[in-house]
């Protein structure tokens, strides 16, 4: 058999067809969907990609890998553990990747014995690059049983799809420089924006319609979808698409203005949280299937492990999704702790009907301290009934609690040191305002536009912000 192991950076659960958008984003990934299994409720247990990916390969949480965050000099995975790469290659699997998180931290090319680094000159990744590394290996190796990892960032900041692919989401005549739209203040008033100016925004240009960077999402999301298309036609020539299992996962999705998140994948809400897993294995997963329990990221571990007959020496996490797809049960869970320690720290806990929040530091962003949403009621968690639901959030903030510490079982909690530390994501942002003789308490007490514009514009070393 063959694995072909697909990360879908930032791509949003409920922006494809077959999760519920009506917008032609998805057309062949929901053709992919059709012919296996979809999980409805799916979730990234750690964001965001760092710690996501590293949950995907251990089978683990983050609170005992101790990989809670992002880009932090403290994170640090220590080798000899499970790493699904290095156990298929023991297996006989020939191992590869095309991916470039090697770039961020060097544990993620463990275990490969091809590894090809999809990073170029720029820093937005095409999907077409990805293509054509993977596709002349998977021509050369066939004859063999592979293991296949491909990451995508075509969903991931900056949003910049073919001109072509952006008429089907933005209204033909509008424009989306016009000044009279108001729509960007709160983006460009953000707190958050000297980060973004440099890494999103000044990509775009001078864009007033915030409709316009959503549309343009939407046409990354269906760029993405003609690339995957490209794979599967791959697969099907090389004679791969029956004796393939193809995994397609979503490592964390992103907010699209919601909760005051512009266009960032931050937040414990479903729009970054819940995110597509979609398998496909002609003649072992039956065709159309749609599993409605919870699931989350550490169950993609042992779920192919099972499928290449391994047998796991060490306890983990993730519980295999087979007894969940053969209809034995309905998730792997009944409720799902969640983690994010980048932009804000905050844990949480989701179950069948309700999600808790509990935020530790709210970072950039402004948050309360408790949030409980009723996700069958209010599906898009704009009503907070912590306040409502005093008791009901003080038993789930228990249990919250109990669940950390006995997870830790006396080990130092790594978000704890991580908020000692300082949380990365704050601290480039701080580093940019250096740069221009600006302070975080200065730019945050009035975080306008115009004041970081204009400190740009009055440095010569305007531009050279990384």
């Amino acid at each position: 058999m063959n694995i072909v192991f697909v990360s879908l950076d930032t791509l949003r659960a409920s922006r494809l067809g077959c999760y519920g958008c009506e917008k032609p984003t998805s057309p062949y990934i929901d053709r992919i969907a059709s012919q296996g299994v979809l999980f409805e409720r799916a979730y990234a247990s750690d964001i965001p990609t760092e710690a996501a990916h590293t949950g995907i390969f251990t089978g683990r949480l983050g609170i005992h890998t101790g990989i809670v965050s992002h880009g932090s000099a403290l994170s640090y995975l220590p080798k000899g553990g499970a790493w699904m790469p290095e156990l298929l290659r023991r297996k006989g699997f020939t191992t590869a990747a095309v991916d470039n998180l090697y770039q961020l931290k060097e544990w993620f090319a463990r275990g490969y014995r091809y590894y090809m680094n999809s990073v170029g000159e720029h820093r937005h990744i095409d999907g077409r690059t990805v293509n054509s590394l993977a596709f002349p290996w998977i021509r050369e190796h066939k004859e063999k049983s592979f293991f296949l990892f491909l990451h995508y960032w075509d969903a991931h900041t900056p949003y910049l799809p073919p001109k072509e692919y952006i008429e089907s989401f933005y209204e033909a005549g509008r424009d989306p420089f016009d000044s009279s739209n108001r729509s960007m203040d709160q983006a460009y008033n953000h707190p958050a924006y000297p980060f973004f100016k440099h890494h999103h925004y000044d990509h775009l240009g001078p864009v007033t319609d915030s409709a316009y960077i959503d549309a343009l999402y939407d046409a990354e999301v269906r760029y993405l979808d003609d690339r995957l298309r490209e794979l599967d036609q791959c697969l099907i020539q090389e004679g791969l698409y029956e004796n393939t299992l193809l995994v397609l996962f979503g490592d964390h999705g992103e907010s699209l203005t919601e909760h005051g998140i512009y266009w960032d994948h931050c937040g414990l809400y479903e729009t970054t949280v819940r995110v597509p897993v979609i398998m496909r294995w002609p003649g072992v997963i039956s065709a159309g299937k749609r599993v409605t329990g919870l699931v989350q990221h550490v169950d993609l571990m042992p779920t192919v492990m099972e499928a290449a007959g391994l047998k796991l020496e060490e306890p983990i996490d993730g519980k295999s999704l087979w007894p969940v797809i053969r209809g034995e049960q309905e998730g792997t869970q009944e409720r799902i702790y969640l983690s994010e320690c980048a932009w804000q720290a905050s844990r949480g806990i989701v179950t069948r009907d309700y999600k808790f929040i509990r935020t530790l530091d709210s970072g950039p962003y402004v948050r309360p301290v408790r949030e409980l949403y009723a996700l069958n009621a209010d599906p898009e968690e704009l009503v907070n009934l912590a306040v409502e639901m005093p008791v009901f959030a003080d038993q789930l903030e228990h249990d919250l609690e109990q669940w950390v510490a006995r997870e830790l079982t006396g080990k130092q909690d790594p978000m704890r040191l991580q908020l000692e530390a300082g949380l990365p994501f704050q601290r480039r942002i701080d580093l940019i305002l250096q740069q221009y003789g600006l302070s975080w308490e200065e730019w945050n007490a009035d975080p306008k536009r115009e004041i970081f514009d204009e400190a740009v514009e009055k440095s010569r070393y305007a531009g050279e912000v990384t």
